[in-house]
């Protein structure tokens, strides 16, 4: 019998480096897994350059290449994408931005880049959305809350430009950067100047707003900043039904991801209680994708936490993470009449704190895979098996023939 389905299992970040906290292990090699470890043992292991040897990727152009969707002719930048996921329908031609809401001090230094990673927002989103005016640049714009402490801001109108510096230093204890052109035009100037008058008003909005005064109170960070990043101007994609002929959805907490599933055509599932962090609700999300592949032949699942743990630098909650997902992961060893690819998008090792290029480890487990002699799921074990060292764009052709998809080359 040959499976018919893709269950598409995305573990944000999980890969990693040797940690002194674990004895030199890494967390998912530390990690207590054993619904991990069989699967590993019933199907093909291998390790993944998500984009090439020596890239660090992405969390959006990983993901674009793990849907078969090369990134070098696709990726403008991470804000249209994350403007999708919140949902702003993004046209050809707007402009894009990935924002977070940060805490500022009266003197106008930053003091936590993700307000105390605050969450429900879209009250503060929408007092930006009512309040902000600019209508003296003739454009209009968008801004929505994401997960968490991230929001996104869409720009529509004629004469802008996407190639503009973000505000966000990447650090705190400095002031926020002024937004610039990159390039020598008016379309780009333009747009940094919108951006420095949205920021201009939307802190004077936030500053006064009652949840920040209510956080200060409570001795909580405010969340009265703004900072963008990853501006890209909306393009084309090819959608996922014409590109592989398979129907699909995508489950995700992240707006990002949900924004690339937006755009290429894969139907957002809803899931209570996933917040993309430590608390979210894993086994709901494998409940939803069960659910989903009962009538639509392709399910992404991408789970998140611990990306955020590796970004944080915490090795021993990274580990015990992956073993609260592996719990999560015990009704998929009686999936049937599907191929199961679980992967990381990128390695987020805890000792830099963010993405690296380390390779990622990757399993393919179903009907009619040659099975290999790996019985273990982390960066070592992975790395002996038989897909040996693959690329991010491999993974959906492979599936594609697992599932008698493919198309023969030649005659």
């Amino acid at each position: 019998m040959t499976a018919n389905k893709i269950l598409f299992i995305v573990l944000d970040g999980i890969s990693d480096r040797p940690c002194p906290e674990l004895g030199g292990l890494t967390p998912l090699a530390a990690a207590k897994k054993p619904v991990l470890n069989k699967l590993a043992a019933e199907g093909c292991c291998g390790i993944m350059d998500t984009i090439a040897p020596g890239i660090r990727p992405g969390s959006d152009t990983a993901h674009l290449a793990l849907l078969g969707y090369d990134p070098h002719k696709y990726y403008t930048g991470r804000g249209p994408l994350e403007c999708e996921g919140s949902g702003i329908s993004m046209e050809p031609g707007m402009i894009g931005f990935r924002c977070n809401f940060a805490t500022i001090s009266k003197d106008g230094i930053i003091m936590d880049r993700r307000a105390g990673r605050i969450h429900d927002t879209q009250a503060l989103s929408g007092a930006i959305q009512e309040g902000v005016d600019l209508s003296a640049f003739h454009v209009g714009f968008s801004f929505r809350s994401g997960a968490g402490h991230r929001a996104a801001l869409a720009l529509k109108g004629e004469g802008l430009g996407h190639c503009v510096s973000s505000n966000d230093p990447k650090k705190e204890g400095v002031a926020p950067l002024t937004v610039k052109g990159q390039r020598q035009s008016q379309a780009d100037q333009k747009t940094a100047d919108i951006c420095n008058e949205f920021v201009k008003q939307s802190s004077e909005i936030l500053f006064r707003h009652p949840i920040n005064v209510e956080r200060l109170n409570k001795g909580l960070n405010p969340a009265n900043v703004v900072l963008m990043r990853g501006a890209g101007e909306m393009g084309d994609f090819e959608p996922f039904s014409r590109k592989y002929g398979l129907s699909g959805s995508v489950i995700s907490a992240a707006s990002l991801i949900t924004g690339i599933g937006n755009i290429v055509g894969l139907e957002h599932v809803h899931v209570n209680g996933i917040t993309g962090s430590q608390d979210s609700n894993i086994a709901g999300k494998i409940a939803a994708a069960q659910a989903e592949l009962k009538k639509k032949d392709f399910v992404l699942v991408n789970i998140k936490g611990a990306d955020e743990s590796g970004h944080d630098g915490l090795a021993v909650q990274k580990r015990d993470f992956i073993g609260k997902i592996d719990a999560a992961l015990e009704p998929l060893l009686a999936q049937e009449d599907c191929i199961i690819i679980i992967c990381a998008d990128h390695s987020t090792p805890c000792t830099i704190r963010d993405h690296s290029a380390d390779p990622v480890p990757v399993i393919i487990r179903g009907e009619g895979v040659r099975m290999d002699s790996v019985v273990r799921f982390d960066e070592y074990s992975c790395a002996t098996g038989g897909l040996s060292r693959i690329h991010g764009c491999d993974l959906m052709p492979i599936a594609l023939d697992l599932i008698n998809k493919a198309h023969k080359f030649g005659a």
